[in-house]
């Protein structure tokens, strides 16, 4: 029986050409199926089927994802982070520019002169000082986040001849390493807001990130600075945002999120949602959401998920098994070594995130039903498949 994936969002040919035709039906119109691939639909009041063990959504957010609710049920929920890093990052960049100078306003208003104007050129010339703002280069950006897209937007900014400092709690490895080596990474959120020119948002919304910039940041910033929120809108309390935005102290901010409290006020820039909507970045993050559901599907291997924990190694055995279970210490892998003693355990695995975790045996023979049936049984196990 192929794998069944449902697709409740358009996404890029390229990627579902990944999924063979004899191993795959993919579509809008799959039903119970075995895996769904998501882009911006909001699954929160979505009827997930009992067959369904993973969810790819192509994108960073995963906010419009249960993923408490699918950690109970054993569904492995993928995402895409870095898929989309460039094109993000190129918005950003465009959006600093617009900031320095009033680009937009200069345009509209010269577009106003055609046909009441009979000598544009030198009407032109008068009016463009107007417009005039200054550059970039030279200026101190901030970057809260430095993930896929923060650490791009950084060594932009420095290319640009921007001074760039930059702040994360949990700097990974591999940001530390792409980093380019002139920018300051600070020990705390609170030695960016009172020095830099323009501060840049590069963070997930979550309960700990919800509002993060609020009344008090606002007051910290310095004097006719910048904020930029490219990444989700709730980063920002938009009430103390507004009155800052009133009453000078900020002089702009830009959002890619707008809505009605914000998209009338004259110093706000809303950019219609367009950070990663490129031809370019939708493919990449429905090629790298195809293919870590084919991993998972066929191989048992986890990458990227944001609800349990990673396991990246190939098959060392004919047959795999792998087990999704809660994290309560129980000891799981001494009752799976005695109910399948008899298949020829290769190998073993456990990883561990939060209260989920993962458990995966390597076997000379696939495990009769009624071994199946007893591991499925046991205290804790939310879901366990036989590759």
């Amino acid at each position: 029986m192929p794998y069944k994936v449902k697709l409740l969002n358009n996404i890029a040919k390229a990627a579902t050409d990944l999924l063979p035709k004899e191993l795959y039906e993919v579509g809008e119109q799959v039903q119970s199926p075995d895996a769904i691939i998501v882009r911006s639909a909001d699954m929160h009041a979505y009827e997930r089927n009992p067959e369904l063990v993973a969810i790819a959504r192509a994108g960073a957010g995963v906010n419009n994802i249960p993923l408490e609710e699918c950690a109970k049920d054993g569904v492995v929920v993928f995402n895409t982070p870095g898929a989309n890093a460039n094109a993000v990052k190129e918005l950003v960049i465009c959006a600093l520019l617009l900031c320095g100078r009033d680009v937009l306003g200069g345009i509209t208003w010269a577009r106003n002169l055609a046909g009441c104007c009979e000598d544009v050129e030198p009407t032109v010339e008068k009016g463009k000082k107007n417009f005039v703002g200054g550059e970039i280069a030279g200026k101190t950006l901030g970057v809260v986040g430095l993930g896929a897209i923060g650490v791009k937007v950084a060594n932009a900014a420095v290319s640009l001849g921007m001074k760039v400092k930059g702040y994360d709690p949990i700097l990974s490895p591999a940001a530390k390493s792409t980093l380019c080596s002139e920018v300051t990474v600070v020990g705390s959120i609170d030695e960016l807001w009172g020095c830099c020119d323009y501060i840049t948002l590069h963070l997930p919304l979550n309960d700990h990130t919800r509002h993060m910039v609020g009344a008090q940041q606002l007051s910290a910033m310095k004097p006719g600075a910048v904020l930029l929120n490219l990444a989700r809108g709730g980063l920002v309390d938009e009430a103390p945002l507004l009155a800052a935005l009133d009453s000078g102290s900020l002089r702009g901010y830009v959002t890619d999120f707008p809505n009605e409290k914000v998209i009338s006020n004259p110093k706000v820039l809303p950019i219609p949602h367009l950070g990663a909507s490129t031809p370019e970045s939708e493919e990449n993050c429905a090629l790298m959401a195809a293919q870590q559901l084919r991993d998972y599907l066929e191989q048992g291997v986890i990458r990227n998920s944001v609800n349990y924990p990673a396991f990246d190694l190939p098959k060392t055995a004919p047959c795999r098994l792998c087990i999704l279970h809660e994290n309560d210490g129980a000891d799981l892998g001494g009752m799976v070594r005695v109910l399948l003693e008899d298949c020829g355990i290769v190998d073993t695995h456990r990883n561990e995130r939060g209260g989920a975790a993962y458990t995966v045996v390597d076997l000379e023979h696939r495990p009769i039903d009624q071994a199946i049936e007893s591991l499925r049984e046991l205290q804790g196990v939310l879901r366990l498949r036989c590759l």
